[in-house]
């Protein structure tokens, strides 16, 4: 009955532990489906900016401007646009919009709630007398918190002439030099900083331009699918199984395993009649082997399983059952190499074993079938399973008691029947072997007649057809002559 109860529990905690990996497993392949559709909600947002983007710019008619100023409205949507498309591919708000600006208002557009007015002229000095004049029609501008936006190449241009003229002034050249006078004066006239009060727009100047701006969407939607890509390689990584969650796996399954082995073999010697405070050393020395068996088994299990369902196609229950019958097959191996058990033992045992854990998976499949809980159908299942594994065991055992009984008795009035023709047999064999012994020792006789007659006989005892020996004389002359 302990025994039964031993192996019951721990087949329990062998499915258990199964069907706990199985769970984070399932968990984090959630998590990684939940990842990859957020991210394609992410991509679906961040393509609808750059349609709307499309449509605007497909429609030149309604675009402010002439045909060599339509591009500062065109700058305007391209900021906001793919501004817009990037944060949306990483997942995050809005920052720019047009909500509320009027397209004559001072400023062209909002980010984060805060006005911006879009300056794209061509060169540096156009652009610097086109802030200052907006400046100068609305000197509040920026105290209330408004700001400018220019071109990106123009803007990056002068914070690299303002480095140089600071640190390799001799490396300016003339240009560069009249544009560094261009950057002191607005800078006096408006009290204004390039560096804080203008910010870089997303695009260069050439880049909105009507006939270069389709190119530039191109171009940002491949760079946004490249991102995409990295974003969902990131969500693979962030769920894929790791060595980190592999030990942490392993750890708690040795955990888990080892404390049942401590329990069970405290119970053993509880029901054998021993008290607790009656456990001498080697009581103890024997527990803490068994429990650290465990630990080394539970560690074993928990680490196979988590590797099985990870990176080959095996599910927990089949893992599980992989793994426990190799670690119970070494151990007979084991005792079978030490000379502890026969072969045949050893052949029976691990049948045995094999069974009982083919039963405990099936049992544990169908319980997690019925009982769609995570952990609880499997533990139920297997419980199940087992008693009812149990009850037949016992029940087989009195059938073949009895079976068995039956079977001697026959084998025994069959072995005796068979000791007389058994007997009867082994005189004709020995009786045909002391003839053929003879004709044997005939063939070889220094007496050519008795050694001719005794080949005659051997070659017929050969089955050397008749037609094909030679008998007398004249058919040994006829052979060898004709």
């Amino acid at each position: 009955m302990a025994e039964s109860v031993s192996r019951a529990s721990r087949s329990t905690v062998d499915k258990a532990t199964a069907a706990w990996i199985d769970y984070k497993n399932q968990l984090r392949l959630y998590d990684l489906c939940s990842r990859l559709f957020k991210q394609d909600l992410n991509l679906e947002n961040a393509l609808a900016e750059l349609n709307e983007l499309k449509s605007f710019i497909a429609d030149p008619e309604h675009i402010l401007g002439s045909e060599l100023t339509k591009h500062g409205e065109i700058a305007e949507h391209y900021q906001v646009n793919i501004s817009n498309a990037r944060n949306a591919i990483l997942g995050l708000e809005k920052e720019y919009s047009f909500d509320g600006v009027g397209r004559t208002a001072p400023e062209d557009y909002l980010r984060n709630g805060e006005q911006i007015q879009s300056k794209f002229c061509n060169g540096i000095k156009n652009t610097l007398r086109a802030v200052k004049k907006h400046s100068e029609t609305y000197p509040d501008f920026v105290s209330n918190g408004g700001s400018y936006d220019i071109p990106k190449d123009q803007w990056e241009e002068m914070q690299e002439i303002i480095y140089r003229s600071k640190n390799k002034p001799s490396s300016l050249s003339n240009s560069e030099w009249s544009q560094l006078q261009a950057i002191n004066e607005f800078e006096k006239d408006t009290g204004l900083s390039v560096s804080s009060d203008l910010a870089p727009s997303v695009a260069d100047y050439n880049q909105v331009q009507q006939n270069e701006v389709n190119a530039a969407i191109d171009n940002e939607k491949q760079l946004l699918d490249k991102k995409d890509q990295e974003q969902r390689q990131e969500a693979y990584r962030k769920t894929a199984p790791s060595l980190k969650e592999g030990a942490k796996v392993a750890g708690t399954s040795a955990a888990v395993e080892g404390g049942l082995c401590f329990c069970i073999c405290v119970f053993k010697k509880l029901r054998s009649g021993k008290h607790l405070y009656e456990f001498d050393e080697n009581d103890w020395i024997e527990i803490a082997k068994e429990t650290g068996f465990g630990i080394i088994k539970g560690g074993i299990r928990g680490t196979s399983v988590y590797l099985l369902t990870n990176f080959t196609n095996t599910s927990a229950n089949l893992a599980s059952a992989y793994t426990t019958a190799a670690i119970g097959v070494v151990s007979q191996l084991n005792a079978y190499e030490r000379g502890a058990i026969a072969e045949d033992t050893f052949l029976i045992n691990s049948e045995i074993m094999c069974l009982d854990i083919a039963i405990s998976t099936l049992s544990s499949y169908f319980g997690q079938m019925i009982i769609p809980i995570p952990i609880l159908g499997a533990v139920i299942g297997n419980i199940i399973g087992e008693t009812l594994y149990g009850i037949c065991i016992r029940y087989a055992e009195k059938k073949e008691e009895a079976l068995v009984e039956e079977m001697n008795s026959e084998l025994t009035v069959y072995t005796n029947s068979l000791k007389s023709d058994l007997q009867k047999t082994i005189n004709d064999l020995l009786a045909y072997v002391t003839y053929y012994n003879g004709i044997c020792e005939l063939a070889f006789n220094s007496d050519v007649n008795k050694s001719f007659w005794a080949s005659i006989l051997l070659a017929k005892e050969a089955g050397v057809s008749d037609s094909k020996i030679l008998h007398t004389v004249g058919e040994i002359d006829t052979y060898f002559l004709s």
